[in-house]
C-alpha cells in the first residue's frame, strides 16, 4: 500500500511566536505531494524537516488571512530559482488572485504558475486517477474552506490460483480487477467473487481550519481516517473563540466524536498559549474524544 502521510510544518495561529509556525502542512500520497496553506516561513520548515518537494504540483489555500498565505511569495520565488519545470497550481478563493498575482509575477522567476479559484461550497477541485480533493465550506471571519483528501476506490485483488485455474488471459485481468465476471470459452460464467478478493480500503484526510464548530463538517467527514480540526482556544476562552470564529479543543473533539472519525489532530494554537498549555488542550480534547493527537512542528502522521 502506498504511503499517505501528513507532515505538520506549522500549527500556530495569527500572531507569530517562538514556539509555533503559522499554518502549513505537506500531504504526500504515493509519489504525489500537496501543500495545504502556506504561512510565513513555510519554505524554511520544508527544508528543516527535509521534505521532498520535487513532486509538489498543487498548493491549496484555505483562506486569505496572512498566517495562511504570507509564506507563498517566498516559496514560489525559491521554486522559480530552482527551475521547476512542471506547472504549479495554487487553488484559492477568487479574491486572492488580484491580491497575489502581481506579487507572484514579480517574484516567480519564470516559474510556470497558475491560479485556480474555487467557490465557497462543496465541490471537487482536483482529481487524478487515484485521489480527489474536495472543498468543505467553513464559517470564519473571511470566506474559508477546508479540504478533504480522499483516495478513489481501489481495484479488487486478483486471486492468482483462480486466474490460473480458469486460464484467464492477461488482457482480461484489468476488467476483472474492476469487478467484471469472466466467461469461459464454453459459455460458463465465473463470478468475480471467485476470481478476486476485496480491495484495500480507501483512506481519507480532512483539513479543517479556521472555523466555528459545525455539524455540517461532522456530516461531511463521517468516518474518515484522520481529521485535523482547529483548536485555537481552551474552553475557558470559549467566548473569545466564538467572537473570532474559531473553535475550542473540546468543540473540535465534539465534532470528531459526532463524525466518528478514527483519529483527531488538533492545532492552530492561539499565540496566548504557552508550551505547557498545549497539554491542557490535549487533555480537554481527549476527555471528549480519546483518540486525539496534538500537532507539533515536524510531526509526520501516517494514515
Amino acid at each position: 500500500m502506498e504511503k499517505f502521510t501528513v507532515t505538520i510544518l506549522g500549527c500556530g495561529s495569527a500572531k507569530p511566536t517562538l514556539i509555533h509556525n503559522p499554518s502549513s502542512q505537506l500531504i504526500t500520497i504515493g509519489g504525489k505531494a500537496f501543500l495545504v496553506d502556506c504561512g510565513e516561513g513555510t519554505q524554511h520548515q520544508l527544508m528543516r524537516y527535509r521534505c521532498n518537494t520535487t513532486r509538489l504540483r498543487h498548493i491549496f489555500i484555505s483562506h486569505l488571512h496572512g498566517d495562511h498565505i504570507y509564506g507563498l511569495p517566498g516559496l514560489v520565488s525559491t521554486m522559480g530559482l530552482q527551475h521547476h519545470d512542471a506547472e504549479i497550481v495554487v487553488h484559492l478563493p477568487e479574491a486572492g488572485i488580484p491580491l497575489l498575482q502581481p506579487l507572484m509575477e514579480y517574484s516567480a522567476h519564470d516559474l510556470n504558475l497558475r491560479f485556480e479559484p474555487y467557490e465557497h461550497r462543496r465541490a471537487i477541485i482536483y482529481e487524478d486517477k487515484t485521489i480527489e480533493v474536495e472543498t468543505l465550506p467553513l464559517v470564519h471571519s473571511l470566506p474559508c474552506c477546508g479540504f478533504i483528501f480522499r483516495e478513489k476506490p481501489k481495484p479488487r485483488h486478483i486471486i492468482r490460483e483462480a486466474i490460473d485455474r480458469y486460464e484467464v488471459p492477461i488482457c482480461r485481468i484489468a476488467g476483472i480487477k474492476l469487478g467484471n465476471d469472466y466467461t469461459l470459452p464454453d459459455g460458463r460464467v465465473i463470478a468475480n467473487d471467485e476470481l478476486t478478493s476485496a480491495p484495500s480500503p480507501s483512506r481519507a484526510y480532512a483539513y479543517v481550519s479556521d472555523t466555528l464548530p459545525l455539524k455540517a463538517v461532522a456530516h461531511a467527514v463521517k468516518g474518515i481516517d484522520l481529521l485535523y480540526h482547529e483548536a485555537t482556544h481552551p474552553s475557558s476562552r470559549a467566548s473569545s473563540s466564538k467572537a473570532t470564529c474559531h473553535s475550542t479543543a473540546a468543540q473540535a473533539a465534539q465534532i470528531a466524536s459526532l463524525a466518528e472519525v478514527k483519529r483527531l489532530l488538533i492545532g492552530h494554537y492561539s499565540s496566548a498559549l504557552k508550551g505547557d498549555d498545549i497539554n491542557g488542550l490535549l487533555e480537554e480534547a481527549r476527555a471528549v474524544f480519546p483518540a486525539t493527537i496534538a500537532s507539533q512542528e515536524g510531526m509526520t502522521i501516517e494514515i
